[in-house]
C-alpha cells in the first residue's frame, strides 16, 4: 500500500509540473503586456458593454496580471475584425475578438468577403447565451409572426454574416416572409435610433441587445417571433420561427441556421497563439465570469451571465462542419448563395 500510495503522488507531481510550467510561461509573457479586447460593434450596444465590462475585470485573473483596454472595430457585421484577427493580428495572445456569432458559420454557408476558417481560431468561450428575436414599431403594420407571410416590414441591418442582415434574408427566402432589408448601419444602437426616425420599422438581434435599446425600454415594440431551436423561457408568449417550417428540409436547414445561437458572444484568438496562452486566457475568462466582484456590476447593466467555455464552442463549430452537404447546400439556397465557391 506504502508503494502504491509513493506511486500516486509521483503521478500528481509528474502531472502537475507542466501544469505550472504552463503557467509560469504564460506569467512571463503577459507580465507588462496590454492586452486588447477588439469589439467587432459600435458603440452603446449590448455587446459593446460585455466586452467593456469583461475588460475591466479580465486582467486581474490573467497571469501577469497584464492591462486590459476594448476598442471598437465595427464593420461588415463584425466579419472585418474576423478577417484582421485570422490574417493581421498578431498570434501571441495580445489580441482578443468579440464577434458576432453568425460570423463564424460564412465559410460553410458561402459568405462574401470570407477570408478566415473558423476551425483554425481558438475559442475562449461566451459570456452568455441569448436568443435573437425579430421586431417592429407597434405602429408598423406588421403586428406578428404570421402577418409577415401577408405584409411587408422594412428593417434595418448592418452586413454579411451578422443577425441584423442574415435574419430577415434567411427567413424571407425560406419561409416566405416579407422582409425588406436595408443594410449599412454601424451597428444595433445606429438602427434603433433610425426606427426612432421611422427609417426603418424594425430590426432581429439578440434579446439581451434589444432590451438596452429605448425602443424596447419604452414598450414601443413588438416582439413577432423567437428564432431559435428552443424557446426562450423569458419569451413564453412569443412564438418559435419553426413553427412556421413547412416541409423536413425546412426544418433542417433552419437547425443548421439557428446554430448559432447557440454560440452566444464569443470571444475568440487568432490562430497561432501558443497553447499555454490560451489555456490561460479561457480560465481567465471562465474566472473573471465567476467574480464576485465583475457578478455584481453585471447585474447593475443588466447582463445575464450563462458561461459557455472554449471547448464547447469549437465542438459546436466542428459539428456544424460536419454538416451532410445536401442540408448546406439548401441552407444555402434559402441565403441566396446558390453558386459553388
Amino acid at each position: 500500500m506504502r508503494a502504491i500510495a509513493a506511486l500516486f503522488i509521483a503521478l500528481l507531481i509528474a502531472v502537475g509540473q507542466p501544469i505550472r510550467a504552463n503557467s509560469a510561461q504564460a506569467d512571463a509573457f503577459f507580465s507588462g503586456k496590454t492586452i486588447s479586447i477588439l469589439i467587432g460593434f459600435g458603440p452603446g450596444g449590448a455587446n459593446d458593454i460585455w466586452g467593456r465590462t469583461i475588460a475591466r475585470h479580465l486582467g486581474s485573473h490573467i497571469p501577469g496580471r497584464p492591462r486590459v483596454i476594448a476598442q471598437n472595430v465595427p464593420g461588415a457585421g463584425g466579419l472585418t475584425l474576423m478577417n484582421q484577427l485570422y490574417n493581421t493580428a498578431p498570434k501571441d495572445g495580445t489580441v482578443i475578438g468579440l464577434i458576432n456569432r453568425g460570423i463564424p458559420f460564412e465559410p460553410l454557408l458561402g459568405g462574401d468577403g470570407v477570408q478566415f476558417d473558423p476551425l483554425r481560431m481558438n475559442w475562449l468561450g461566451s459570456p452568455d447565451r441569448d436568443t435573437t428575436v425579430c421586431v417592429a414599431r407597434k405602429d408598423a403594420a406588421v403586428k406578428s409572426m404570421r402577418d409577415l407571410l401577408e405584409r411587408e416590414l422594412l428593417v434595418g441591418a448592418t452586413g454579411s454574416g451578422a443577425d441584423t442582415a442574415i435574419y430577415p434574408e434567411f427567413l424571407s427566402q425560406l419561409l416566405g416572409m416579407k422582409f425588406k432589408t436595408i443594410k449599412g448601419y454601424q451597428g444595433t444602437k445606429e438602427i434603433s435610433l433610425a426606427m426612432e426616425r421611422r427609417e426603418v420599422e424594425g430590426l432581429c438581434l439578440a434579446y439581451d441587445s434589444l432590451m438596452q435599446e429605448t425602443l424596447a425600454r419604452e414598450g414601443r415594440i413588438n416582439i413577432l417571433f423567437q428564432a431559435t431551436l428552443t424557446p426562450d423561457a423569458r419569451l413564453q408568449q412569443v412564438p418559435v420561427v419553426t413553427d412556421l417550417a413547412r416541409s423536413e428540409s425546412d426544418r433542417q436547414a433552419l437547425s443548421l441556421f439557428l446554430a448559432r445561437v447557440e454560440m452566444g458572444r464569443p470571444f475568440v484568438l487568432p490562430p497561432g497563439v501558443p497553447s499555454d496562452r490560451v489555456t490561460a486566457l479561457r480560465n481567465a475568462l471562465r474566472d473573471t465570469l465567476a467574480d464576485p466582484r465583475f457578478q455584481d456590476e453585471a447585474r447593475r447593466q443588466g447582463l445575464n451571465i450563462d458561461y459557455i467555455g472554449g471547448d464547447e464552442l469549437q465542438a459546436m463549430l466542428a459539428a456544424a462542419y460536419r454538416t451532410p452537404a445536401a442540408i448546406v447546400q439548401r441552407t444555402k439556397n434559402a441565403l441566396g448563395r446558390s453558386g459553388v465557391r
